[in-house]
Order: C-alpha cells, then sequence, then structure tokens
C-alpha cells in the first residue's frame, strides 16, 4: 500500500517544470535574440569611427548598407541615419527583452503553481512515519523558502544563463576577430574568475546549506509555540520560550554573518580580477593603436565587447555560487517527493469480523506491540483498557490502516488489511482521537468537515448523539459560531464531543474512540454511550480509555500490559478473576482494601 518514486535533483527540476519548460524555451529564445541584437551595436560603432568618420573601406553587409544610404560622404554628414539604424536594432532587442521577461515570469509563476500543488499532494500521502522524523516548521520551511530558492534560481538565473553564455560566446568571437591578440589577453583572465567561481561553490554549499536547516528549526520553534500557546501561558513559560527563541535567532543570524563575509570577500575579489582585467586591455589596446595594428573604431568596439563580456563572467560566477544554494534547496524538496507515498487506491466497502493473529509493532527495534491475537466480531463493542505506554492508541492506530503490523496480520472480512487500499481501509474504520484536531471555522463547518455533503440536519442529529447540541445552542450564533484555532475558544469535553460528532457522520462500519471520552464527566460519558448504543444499528465500537465505566458495558475487555493481552473478558468474568482489571477497578471505585487484596 505504499510506493516510493525516487528522483534525482535533475529528475526532480524537470519534474517541476512540466507545463511551463515550452515557455521557459520560448523566453530563451528571444533571449538570444536580444544577445544577437545587442552585440551589432558595438560593430555599428566601430563602422561609424572608421568608415563613415574615418576613410577605412567599408565591408560585407556596411558596404551594402553605405551604398544603400546615398554613399560615404552623404552618411558623413547625415549621422542620423547610422544612429537611427543603431535605435532600431535596440528597440527592436528591448522588444525582445520585454517578450523574454514577461515569457519568464509567467513560466516561473506556473512552474511555483506546480511546486506548490506537487508538494502539497505528497505531503497528504507521505507515510505517518515521515511526520516522525520531520518537524513541522521545518516542513513548511521547505515548501516555502526553499521552494521560492529553486524558482528564483531557474527563472533568475538559469534562463538568464543562455543569454550569458550567447553574449561571453558573440563577444569573444567578435573580438578574435578584431585582434587575436588582444582577445587573448582578455580571455586569459575568463578561466581564472570562473575557477574562483567553482572553489567557491564547493566552500559555499555547506554553509548554505547549514543555513537552511537552522531555519528549519527556528521554524519549528515558532510554529510549536504558536500552537502551544495555552501550554505556554498556563506553565508561565513566556521568558522560557523567548530565550530558547532568541538563543536559536542568534546563532542563525551568525551562520548568515559568517556567511556573508564569505560572499562579500568573494564579490570584492572578483571586482578586483575584473577591473585588473579592464585595465590590462585598456593599455595594451593603447599600445596596439599606438602601432597603428588596431583601429580606433576597432579598439572602442573591443573596449564595447569587453565591458559586455566582463558583466556575463560575473554573472555566471554569480549563477555558479547560487547553483550551490539551490542545489540544497532542490535535495530538501527531493527528501519530500521521493519519501514513500501511500496508495490509497479504490474505495471500496469493507464488512465482516475483525481478527488480529500474532500482531506485532514497533517504532524502532523495540515492539510496543508484541504478539497480539483478539478476534472482533462484526457489530459488537470491544473495551480496551490498560496503563500509560501499554500499546492502545498504537493498536487503534492499527485498527485505523494508519500502519501495517511489522509481524502478524490484521483481517477483516477474512482478508488481509494488506489486500484492501487504504482508501477502503480508512473508509471503513473511524478514528476519534483524544486530540483531535479542531479547525479555525464554524461549529457546523468543523463537524461537517470529514462529510462535505451533510445537510445541517444530520450535522444536529450526531451532536444530539455527542451531548454537544445543547451546548452548541447555548452559544450566540449556535452551529455557525467560529471557533478559535484548535478549538482554543471550546472547552476540552467539548472539543471531543465534536471531534465524536464528526467521526460519528462518516456513519463507518466501525469506529474507534481512542480515550476521546476522558476530557468529559462520567454522566456525559454515559449518556453518549447509551445514545451510541441506541444509533449504533449494525457497527462495531471499540473503546479505549483508562476510565473503567467507559468499558465496562462492551461484550468483550483487553487489559493490555506491557504490549501484550494480560486479561480478556467481560466486565463481570474479569472482576472475578481478581487480575489487573480488578485492581485496576479497585483503585477507581475508592476501595484501597480491595485493591490491596486483589493485588496480594
Amino acid at each position: 500500500m505504499e510506493r516510493n518514486k525516487g528522483f534525482t535533483n535533475a529528475g526532480l527540476l524537470g519534474y517541476f517544470l512540466k507545463g511551463s519548460l515550452a515557455i521557459f524555451v520560448l523566453s530563451v529564445a528571444f533571449n538570444i535574440a536580444v544577445t544577437f541584437l545587442t552585440a551589432l551595436i558595438p560593430q555599428i560603432i566601430s563602422f561609424t569611427v572608421d568608415s563613415v568618420i574615418g576613410d577605412s573601406p567599408a565591408e560585407g553587409v556596411f558596404l551594402r548598407f553605405t551604398e544603400l544610404s546615398g554613399g560615404r560622404e552623404y552618411l558623413r554628414g547625415h549621422l542620423y541615419i547610422v544612429a537611427a539604424a543603431a535605435a532600431a536594432i535596440a528597440l527592436v532587442a528591448a522588444v525582445c527583452r520585454y517578450a523574454s521577461a514577461q515569457l519568464n515570469n509567467y513560466a516561473g509563476e506556473k512552474m511555483m503553481q506546480r511546486m506548490r500543488n506537487c508538494l502539497f499532494s505528497r505531503i497528504q500521502r507521505v507515510p505517518l512515519s515521515f511526520y516522525g522524523g520531520h518537524r513541522t516548521g521545518d516542513i513548511i520551511q521547505r515548501c516555502t523558502n526553499d521552494a521560492q530558492t529553486i524558482l528564483t534560481f531557474v527563472s533568475g538565473q538559469l534562463v538568464p544563463l543562455v543569454r550569458l553564455v550567447g553574449t561571453i560566446a558573440l563577444s569573444l568571437a567578435f573580438m578574435f576577430m578584431m585582434d587575436p591578440v588582444l582577445a587573448a589577453i582578455a580571455a586569459a583572465f575568463l578561466p581564472v574568475v570562473v575557477g574562483y567561481s567553482v572553489f567557491f561553490d564547493r566552500k559555499a554549499g555547506k554553509s548554505f546549506k547549514k543555513c537552511d536547516e537552522e531555519e528549519g528549526v527556528l521554524s519549528a520553534y515558532a510554529q510549536e509555540n504558536l500552537t502551544g500557546v495555552r501550554i505556554v501561558r498556563a506553565f508561565g513559560r513566556e521568558k522560557y520560550e523567548r530565550d530558547k527563541f532568541e538563543r536559536q535567532n542568534s546563532y542563525y543570524t551568525g551562520l548568515w554573518v559568517r556567511l556573508e563575509r564569505f560572499l562579500a570577500l568573494y564579490w570584492n575579489s572578483s571586482a578586483f580580477l575584473t577591473a585588473l582585467q579592464l585595465m590590462t586591455i585598456v593599455v595594451a589596446g593603447t599600445v596596439f593603436c599606438v602601432r597603428g595594428t588596431l583601429s580606433a573604431g576597432d579598439f572602442i568596439a573591443f573596449i564595447s565587447y569587453n565591458t559586455m563580456l566582463i558583466a556575463p563572467v560575473r554573472g555566471l560566477g554569480r549563477i555558479i555560487s547560487n547553483l550551490a544554494k539551490a542545489r540544497v534547496s532542490l535535495g530538501r524538496l527531493n527528501a519530500i517527493m521521493s519519501a514513500g507515498e501511500e496508495d490509497y487506491g479504490e474505495m471500496k466497502p469493507l464488512s465482516g469480523d475483525i481478527s488480529l493473529r500474532g500482531v506485532k509493532f514497533g517504532y524502532g527495534e523495540k515492539y510496543v506491540l508484541d504478539g497480539i491475537d483478539l478476534d472482533i466480531p462484526q457489530g459488537s463493542t470491544l473495551g480496551i483498557i490498560g496503563a500509560t505506554g501499554s500499546g492502545k492508541s498504537t493498536l487503534a492506530a492499527l485498527l485505523a490502516g494508519l500502519y501495517l503490523p511489522s509481524e502478524g496480520e490484521i483481517c477483516v472480512g477474512g482478508k488481509r488489511y494488506g489486500e484492501y487500499s487504504l482508501a477502503s481501509l480508512r473508509g471503513h474504520v473511524g478514528l476519534v482521537l483524544q486530540e483531535g484536531y479542531i479547525y479555525s471555522r464554524t461549529v457546523g463547518e468543523n463537524i461537517a468537515a470529514a462529510s462535505p455533503g451533510a445537510d445541517a440536519e444530520d450535522v444536529r442529529r450526531v451532536s444530539r448523539i455527542a451531548c454537544l447540541d445543547g451546548s452548541v445552542s447555548g452559544f450566540e450564533k449556535g452551529y455557525d459560531t467560529v471557533v478559535g484555532e484548535r478549538g482554543v475558544t471550546l472547552s476540552g469535553g467539548q472539543r471531543q464531543r465534536l471531534c465524536i460528532a464528526r467521526a460519528l457522520l462518516r456513519n463507518t462500519p466501525v469506529t474507534i474512540f481512542d480515550d476521546s471520552l476522558s476530557a468529559v464527566d462520567s454522566a456525559t460519558d454515559a449518556d453518549i454511550r447509551e445514545a451510541l448504543a441506541r444509533e449504533r444499528g449494525g457497527s462495531t465500537f471499540i473503546f479505549i480509555s483508562h476510565r473503567i465505566t467507559t468499558v465496562m458495558d462492551a461484550d468483550k475487555i483487553i487489559v493490555l500490559d506491557g504490549g501484550k493481552i494480560a486479561e480478556s473478558g467481560t466486565h463481570a468474568e474479569l472482576l472475578e478473576r481478581g487480575g489487573l482489571y480488578s485492581r485496576i477497578y479497585a483503585v477507581q471505585a475508592g476501595l484501597p482494601e480491595e485493591a490491596e487484596g486483589g493485588a496480594e
């Protein structure tokens, strides 16, 4: 029931680019046109200086341009013609640049939309074990900051990379045509600048990764503090939480300060190298002009091409350096996208008895449940009781299909859980947790969250079963009352009853109440169980509780101890045996003498 779709970083980038790649390619095409048109401007300047103002003969396309414009003398007297030609080329280049930017931005937004959708869809389907190893704040940080880092790299740097490479290639080509020696001097600096960028990339990669990881820790601290605000206030932990956040923030800031120092060293060193290169070209070019091996027009054009060359080379270094950060972010998203994915499959109705044979399960090397054998007839009521850590909630999670056994098998209707789709299993079993999640919506919307098609009468019906209707009717806006985030405006008992009503609205064949009556008083507990018994039909109810009164009316009760079934039977049978169940009952009934006797 679990799939694993592995990606390489390059493969993941290609996956995110589906639907936007063609638009990016079109943007690149306009970028290439901009590069070519921009490279023509220095040639026009050289032609103007040498062949229009000067006396050098025009060649090639410029000879044809001179003839069509009325000859050299006419052009010399009407230089605006040459200026108009250069302006026309610049205008076309500007239009192409605008089209490239618009297409690039549009493709970038489509890519970001796909990244968000893919990441959210994947985190909905990763196994629960994934969340055990990752903090919520870190997952959020990956899906926001890291996704933005990748978009910035692709849209803001990778796409322009084609123009940078094209500019470098065309500039060098024209420079070598004008003066191979001077061009060789200019080109000699390029490996130094690029090599230094590669060196920086290797040095900065680990720092970028560390910064991203620590930002995830910082986000997790903030998220945990906000979601646990009631506990923080109740225990007066504001100063502790603030100090913890400030320590992490200070550490995170220090990492970035050290990284920025390294960045400053890199950019200033790079600026020094490019300035040195330009100074060398100006000095050497001046010498060549004095000797007569280089014309004034070519020297001006050469300086223009060299200026055009310097910015792309430095930009190439920036792209290479930012590649480290993008690679780290891509790897962090890959950890989500390559995680195992639960295959929900097709929803099919299930029915029948549930049986467990030799079920073992552990989150690590140690088993939480060890050798569980249990039969739960369809339409019956099972009570599960035991001390904290005995495996009650783990058993509930296995029955709900949230996990599969490490060993043994769970069957329903004679077929193993693994033979059913997850959609069928989770549509077959309803689970009410002790701390159910409440959305920041109205009471009615919270109850109907798992059954969007339910009408108001259905919502009220299940609320009456859960003994919630009376409380809600007392609210000023009734079922339209908006509750705070995580149900902060409701009492603990009201939150539990709301979650019970939500589960009942699904009308699943099996419903598990995992200590979900712990926050209600005994009288309300009894009223809810009585209402459930009236409305149950053929449903199977499983009550997990620390409170014996919650499970005592069940058709069968099991007592878990250390991950094993210590006792099983009805309430009367278990009391008669005088074992663990009897001792728990004596303690809860306030009979210490009887408890002591049972313990002996």
